[in-house]
């Protein structure tokens, strides 16, 4: 939904943001240019100086020549380096600073440095939901839709998808914008099965994959609302306890923001796909094809070198950043959660 999810009224069920005194700002992206931000320990017997080694006097006077460049000299050295060269500046300017930071940092600390990724695998979801153009404060989204694409870290590919339409409780008769938005009919969600039974069949998916016991993998979302608002939501209509293995999530907004060092008015999915050089594919507002393009996204950040982790997560209803200081995790094994009553 998007754009039009900003919309959401943001004080229904319990889904606010905690105090911002208590919560420690997100850098999920932690790697990245050291004269932007902390680097990564050369060793892990080293001290807190690590700009003391003289890897990062090179990097760091790397990137004051990259940041010196036109757009037409960064094209021809991404050209020379097998790099995309697509986006606008910023975009390739950090592209050919990660790789430079890390072909310097294999170089030098080939032993003890943290490994590229932190999952095997992420899960990107962008559900579709009940909702009216003005969105009301008392208005209960329903999810209508529940989309899965499936990331491989290692291979970079989206490798696997899973979509099931869900019939709403509360509210079953759509709104003409509603139908108009997402493309959802009322015969689609009238033909199918309530939310629990989808999310049986969700779970299911996500164990035949061995994800959360072979694998390590995260929830990825274009927002915070998905979790924190129509999956929470969802879960209290539909009388079951809020999902342990959604309870954490990669917001790609957030990590987009201070990977590519750009204010959140430039992080909604039309604006990061046009920034990385790329066009949407598919029907916008359907949750399939919104989540594949979100996948497109996250793997072009991951090959420019970001580390995308979980930097939000639900508690007591209530939707708190998790501090980038904070040991990396992935998603438990998923299991059907248990009933309210």
């Amino acid at each position: 939904m998007d754009e039009h999810k900003e919309n959401i009224h943001t004080e229904d069920l319990n889904a606010k943001m905690s105090n911002p005194r208590e919560v420690e700002e997100v850098k999920p992206c932690s790697r990245i240019c050291p004269e932007e931000e902390a680097a990564p320990q050369v060793s892990p017997s080293q001290s807190n100086s690590d700009f003391s080694h003289p890897v990062y006097k090179e990097i760091s006077m790397a990137n004051g020549h990259i940041n010196r460049m036109t757009m037409d000299e960064l094209r021809i050295k991404l050209s020379e380096l097998h790099l995309d060269t697509r986006g606008v500046k910023d975009v390739m300017k950090k592209r050919l600073k990660s790789h430079y930071k890390k072909q310097k940092l294999l170089q030098s600390a080939a032993e003890g440095r943290p490994t590229d990724t932190y999952y095997d695998y992420i899960c990107v979801v962008d559900f579709e939901a009940t909702c009216e153009e003005d969105n009301p404060s008392d208005f209960h989204h329903e999810i209508i839709e529940f989309p899965m694409v499936l990331i491989n870290t290692h291979t970079l590919e989206i490798v696997d998808s899973f979509q099931e339409y869900v019939k709403p409780e509360s509210n079953p008769q759509l709104s003409d914008f509603c139908v108009k938005l997402t493309g959802i009919t009322q015969k689609m969600v009238d033909e199918a099965a309530p939310f629990p039974d989808v999310l049986q069949r969700v779970v299911a998916w996500l164990q035949e994959r061995e994800l959360g016991t072979k694998y390590k993998y995260a929830i990825l979302t274009d927002g915070a609302w998905d979790m924190s608002k129509f999956l929470n939501i969802q879960c209290r209509i539909s009388r079951i306890r809020y999902p342990h293995f959604a309870k954490k999530w990669i917001n790609i907004r957030k990590s987009y923001g201070n990977f590519y060092k750009v204010p959140r008015t430039q992080t909604k999915l039309s604006t990061m796909l046009e920034k990385l050089g790329l066009q949407y594919e598919g029907r916008p507002h359907s949750g399939l094809d919104d989540s594949r393009n979100i996948a497109r996204i996250a793997l072009r950040m991951l090959q420019d070198g970001c580390q995308l982790r979980a930097n939000e997560r639900m508690h007591a209803g209530q939707l708190l950043s998790v501090p980038s200081s904070a040991p990396v995790e992935g998603a438990p094994p998923p299991y059907n959660p248990r009933s309210r009553d």
